[in-house]
C-alpha cells in the first residue's frame, strides 16, 4: 500500500527518517569536549535552494539538542545524484563522533520519498518507498499521511539479514517561530509515528521541525541545526 495524504487532524500528539537512534548514534564517541574543533565549513556555494533543500554541495552542521555549544558537530551533506537499488536517487551522508550514514532520496515538489539507506556493513532497502514529506504545497496544520513499506535488510555481500513491514504516520501539529545556534526558523512542528516488525528497528514517536528552503531545523533523532553552507529563507 502506498502512503497518502490527508488532512485529518491529530488525535493527540510526532516526527521523518529512518534507523533507531540506537542504530544511527550508536556508534558515536563519548560526548565532545568543551576544547572540539569548530565545524568545517564547506566551500560550495549555493545562491538557490530548493524548498526542499537537495542541491549538491549543500551542507548543514547539528548538536545533539541541550549540549553546550562548541561540541563536534555532526555533518550532514548533499553528495548528489546517484543510483539506489536500480533507481535515480539523491544521497545525503551523516557523519561525526563515529556515525556514517546515507539516506536515498527521490526529491521533489510532489514531496520525499525515501527508498533505503546505508551504513557500513548494511544496506536497507523500502518497497515502496517511504513518504517523508507532502507536496510543498500541501503543508498546514492539521495534515497528516501514513503509509507502510517492506523493509529489507542485508549485508555487504548481499545475503538477507531480515524482512518485514515498516508502517508509518506523520501529523502536522504546529507552525512556530525557533532558535537555534544556526539562528530564528519558522518551523512545521510534525510528530512521526513508526511500527516494525523487524525488531523495533525504529524509534517508535518522534519529533522534527522542518523549515522550507532551510530543511531540518531539528531531527527525528534530536539534533538541532547549529550551521549551514548556505542561504534560504530564515
Amino acid at each position: 500500500m502506498r502512503g497518502r495524504v490527508s488532512s485529518r487532524r491529530p488525535s493527540s500528539r510526532w516526527a521523518a527518517p529512518l534507523l533507531a537512534l540506537p542504530l544511527l548514534l550508536g556508534a558515536c564517541a563519548p560526548a565532545a569536549s568543551k576544547t572540539a574543533a569548530p565545524p568545517v565549513q564547506a566551500s560550495t556555494s549555493v545562491s538557490s535552494v530548493s524548498f526542499y533543500p537537495r542541491e549538491t554541495g549543500l551542507g548543514w552542521t547539528y548538536l545533539p539538542e541541550g549540549e553546550a555549544a562548541g561540541g563536534l558537530p555532526y555533518t550532514l551533506r548533499a553528495l548528489g545524484p546517484t543510483l539506489f537499488a536500480g533507481q535515480p536517487a539523491l544521497a545525503f551522508q551523516l557523519t561525526g563522533r563515529g556515525a556514517d550514514q546515507t539516506w536515498y532520496r527521490q526529491i521533489s515538489g510532489a514531496g520525499v520519498q525515501l527508498l533505503g539507506f546505508r551504513k557500513p556493513g548494511v544496506t536497507v532497502r523500502l518497497d515502496p518507498a517511504w513518504t517523508e514529506a507532502p507536496a510543498e504545497s500541501a503543508w498546514r496544520v492539521g495534515l497528516s499521511w501514513e503509509g507502510q513499506s517492506r523493509v529489507t535488510l542485508a549485508s555487504d555481500d548481499g545475503k538477507v539479514q531480515t524482512q518485514g513491514t515498516l508502517r508509518y504516520r506523520y501529523d502536522v501539529q504546529d507552525r512556530r517561530r525557533v532558535t537555534t545556534p544556526a539562528g530564528s526558523f519558522d518551523v512545521w512542528v510534525v510528530t512521526r509515528q513508526i511500527s516494525d516488525d523487524v525488531g523495533g528497528l525504529f524509534p517508535q514517536t518522534q519529533q522534527l521541525w522542518f523549515s522550507p528552503f532551510v530543511g531540518d531545523v531539528r531531527t527525528p533523532e534530536g539534533l538541532l541545526l547549529t550551521g549551514r553552507n548556505f542561504g534560504g529563507k530564515p
